[in-house]
């Protein structure tokens, strides 16, 4: 089969991997280079035991509190556009602990065997930096803390084995953090890697094993011929394919308008910094100021924030500030650092109920999709890409893939055999 992957982020990276192992012809498109964008500047954490949805209990009060502070760690630009208006009352109906459990099932299922493939993309020549140290949770507010036991049984089933440290069992875990943590979670087998180094290092494999990348080809058309894509576009450059598989970003939403449909995938803004090294022993989740600290070989990335807005990837300053002040409350030492740092942004692919679309797409027979990871990509690209490939190069459904399905937003569905 020959197929056309549109996206060259590390959703369309890792699928086109996949579908060439398996012996696929693999056409690689994107609008820009590969590996841009939230692909490159996010916290780099491989975290199957934090995977639940952004809508959950209390979401919609701590919104609500949130809107009022310039440097918060949510900003939501009002709009009365219908299609914003339905994708946040679609967000604030998924926000209460049935569906975010139920979410994050799905997560951990679809993430099970990510930390082996992580391991076989390495051990097939892949050079990017990775660290095993887990991830530690760290709490300053006693609420915040107990609200994140309320799912840990799901942790356990799922073999993340998360332990909970009360007062100073945090501060053995991690010495640099102050006594204004009163305890945290953490979890001995996450990991944390190089998201950018990640992404190159798929480019350049995937080349190796012939697949053909074409960048800065933004599609701007899609033919069709029944019931079937026979080719998509950029311009007058013209793509044909057996099948066809939607994995855009953020950009998603709009590209599916080509295909006959309007897939509910929004933009939510995140910023990266990143300072010199601090010493710390993994990745740590700063919980109450919603910001990621990941330590890398020779420095460390600050990560936070949510916007839903536009598609644009400009800098809000105020809000890279209150990411640089976060740290202070939580480690002893810590000073922004004085000299300027360069902030960048990144688009994440946002959906009503937090949980990515895969699979079918629509009426079409050869179309596929595979968006809406959030902050989960690179955590849940391996096991997206390994099921998609097994539904387009078999035609079986794996059962991980039940909960993603793009007919929840779009009502199209067809039959298709399903695989355990």
């Amino acid at each position: 089969m020959h197929i056309v992957v549109i996206g060259g982020g590390v959703v369309g990276l890792t699928t086109a991997y996949h579908l060439a192992r398996e012996g696929a012809e693999v056409t690689l498109v994107d609008a820009r280079g590969t590996g841009l964008g939230t692909s490159e500047v996010n916290a780099g954490w491989v975290c199957p035991a934090e995977s639940a949805p952004v809508p959950g209990p209390g979401v919609i009060l701590k919104s609500m509190k949130w809107m009022l502070r310039p440097d918060s760690p949510l900003y939501i630009k009002p709009s009365l556009e219908p299609a914003f208006l339905k994708f946040m009352t679609g967000m604030w109906r998924h926000s209460n602990a049935k569906a975010q459990r139920a979410g994050f099932e799905g997560h951990l299922t679809l993430a099970k065997e990510t930390l082996e493939v992580f391991d076989e993309y390495r051990a097939d020549g892949m050079d990017f930096e990775m660290h095993t140290a887990g991830l530690l949770m760290a709490f300053k507010e006693e609420e915040n803390l107990e609200h994140h036991l309320d799912n840990l049984d799901l942790a356990r089933a799922f073999d993340r084995d998360p332990r909970v440290l009360r007062g100073d069992e945090v501060r053995e875990q991690e010495p640099l953090l102050s006594d204004a943590v009163i305890g945290g979670i953490y979890y001995p087998h996450e990991r944390h890697l190089d998201p950018g180094a990640l992404t190159r290092a798929l480019a350049k494999r995937i080349v190796e094993m012939g697949v053909t990348v074409v960048e800065n080809a933004p599609i701007d058309e899609v033919e069709t011929s029944g019931e079937r894509i026979t080719a998509v576009r950029s311009g007058d450059r013209r793509w044909t394919g057996d099948a066809v598989v939607l994995a855009a970003g953020a950009w998603t939403g709009q590209v599916s308008k080509l295909f006959g449909l309007l897939l509910p995938v929004r933009p939510g803004k995140g910023y990266s910094v990143e300072v010199p090294k601090f010493g710390l022993r993994s990745a740590v989740n700063l919980s109450d100021a919603k910001v990621a600290v990941t330590p890398f070989e020779h420095r460390l990335r600050l990560a936070g924030t949510m916007e839903f807005g536009g598609l644009d990837e400009n800098i809000n300053q105020v809000r890279v500030d209150a990411i640089l002040r976060a740290p202070r409350s939580y480690f002893r030492g810590w000073e922004p650092p004085t000299e300027a740092v360069t902030a960048r942004a990144g688009m994440r692919p946002m959906t009503p109920d937090g949980l990515p679309i895969i699979g079918r797409l629509g009426p079409m027979s050869n179309a596929y999709v595979s968006t809406g990871h959030g902050m989960m990509g690179v955590t849940l690209a391996p096991g997206t890409a390994s099921a998609l490939t097994e539904l387009i190069l078999h035609d079986r459904m794996p059962s991980a893939l039940d909960p993603f399905a793009a007919e929840r937003f779009t009502g199209q569905r067809r039959a298709v055999r399903s695989a355990a």
